[in-house]
């Protein structure tokens, strides 16, 4: 995905709306309903306020949305940038923009999360070509890419271990649509995972069948060092990774501890 992403192209297009005379009780049902915690108020198709939790918590009780409601409401044009939208969001705090076409119409809106989906699509990319450029180079072949799903069963792991808490992170992304694309490539009958181990554990231990992944094709069928060191390892199957419960991921730490090592 290049930088000229659109909101349009990460806005969620579904969007639950209330009006103002919609009872405050609603809601909140409506809250505990969805998961959100924020709704646009709507009269005659167009965007007039928006309430929120905050709203809820914060302000005086009321019966209805409209005396409640923010009606100072920034919105973003679908054909908006996703980075300038990012940017808006980030500088205004705000965790939700609704999303208008040309005529003033609501069409869509935009989250944080869509922002971070956003970010992991188009950087995923860069690495995926790195590896592919770096393959092309070591084994002089030529390769293709191609977004798929992958069998989660034909996947051939690489990677000893991986971390409790790291494939509690992974599956809360995979919940909630996050999780980017493993890295996988395609030599011979065989598809090797490359990158993405907790995300394909998690993806399996949720009982999906398949996972999304980047896939580099090679035109020849070579052993990889990759494969050559999970075979060394006895690395064959998603069995033989063990799952280190009783240590953290080595690029995370824990304050206190720090604070003891100093210490010393």
């Amino acid at each position: 995905m290049s930088s000229s992403a659109l909101v349009e192209d990460y806005m969620t297009e579904k969007v639950i709306t209330v009006t103002p005379d919609t009872p405050n009780k609603e809601v909140i049902s409506l809250m505990k309903g969805t998961g959100h915690d924020g709704f646009p108020v709507m009269t005659n198709g167009e965007v007039i306020g928006m309430v929120t939790a905050f709203d809820l918590l914060l302000k005086p009780w009321a019966d209805y949305v409209k005396e409640i409601m923010s009606a100072d409401v920034v919105v973003a044009d679908q054909e908006m940038s996703i980075n300038d939208a990012a940017r808006v969001m980030f500088r205004m705090s705000i965790s939700r923009l609704p999303v208008i076409n040309k005529e003033g119409k609501l069409v869509g809106i935009l989250t944080n999360t869509d922002i971070v989906r956003s970010h992991i699509e188009r950087s995923t990319p860069m690495k995926v070509n790195y590896f592919k450029k770096t393959l092309e180079q070591l084994y002089g072949i030529r390769t293709k890419l191609v977004r798929m799903k992958v069998p989660i069963e034909g996947l051939r792991p690489t990677q000893n271990k991986i971390y409790a808490d790291e494939l509690q992170g992974r599956t809360y992304e995979l919940e909630r649509g996050l999780a980017e694309p493993t890295i996988v490539v395609k030599v011979g009958n065989r598809f090797v995972l490359v990158d993405g181990h907790h995300r394909t554990v998690a993806a399996k231990q949720l009982g999906y069948k398949e996972i999304d992944s980047y896939v580099i094709w090679l035109d020849r069928d070579i052993h990889l060092g990759l494969e050559k060191t999970a075979d060394k390892e006895g690395i064959f199957s998603f069995n033989d990774i063990e799952i280190i419960d009783d240590a953290q991921h080595p690029l995370i730490a824990i304050t206190g501890g720090l604070r003891k090592e100093a210490k010393k």
